[in-house]
């Protein structure tokens, strides 16, 4: 039945009214969602962290080898250390992570900075000593990456669990 009251319309009026409302309507959902269900520091500090990684200029290394995957295991050893081996170009960076930290080596040797990524703890700064090898006192726990800078070359792992 028309009644003749809708002449003239074209439907924006209520357009323009819908997405204020929906703005609107967005607005309160993140503070009520930020009120009773609120974003966990270690999340966001991780989220952070990742995208610190964004970096266009940075190479990623490739994994060639995880011992967790390729190697055969041995028995009797109850424990073995995880050996992983990255390669990006001509560099290629062996890591042996244990319970008591991590051990690596960068061939071929050259000055480097890397910085272990992982989790809600800070990054934590390693140097490369003349024979290109570093330690950490400190073993990752969770996902991990490696974050090498090599003059200007900055060099990123894939991100594994510890």
């Amino acid at each position: 039945m028309d009644t003749g009251d809708d002449e003239g319309f074209d439907g924006t009026e209520f357009a323009e009214i819908d997405e204020v409302d929906a703005d609107a309507l967005e607005e309160e959902l993140r503070r009520a969602a930020a009120v009773l269900d609120p974003l966990p520091a270690d999340l966001l500090q991780l989220a952070m962290d990742a995208y610190v990684l964004h970096d266009l200029d940075a190479r990623i290394a490739e994994l060639t080898f995880d011992s967790l995957v390729d190697a055969i295991p041995v028995r009797g050893a109850e424990a073995p250390p995880r050996m992983l081996t990255f390669q990006a170009g001509g560099l290629t960076v062996d890591v042996e992570v244990t319970g008591d930290g991590l051990l690596g080596q960068v061939l071929p040797p050259q000055p480097a900075r890397i910085e272990v990524l992982g989790g809600p703890a800070a990054v934590q700064p390693l140097t490369v000593d003349g024979m290109g090898r570093f330690a950490s006192q400190t073993p990752p726990t969770g996902p991990f990456a490696l974050r090498l800078r090599t003059g200007e070359d900055v060099i990123v792992t894939e991100w594994l669990r510890a």
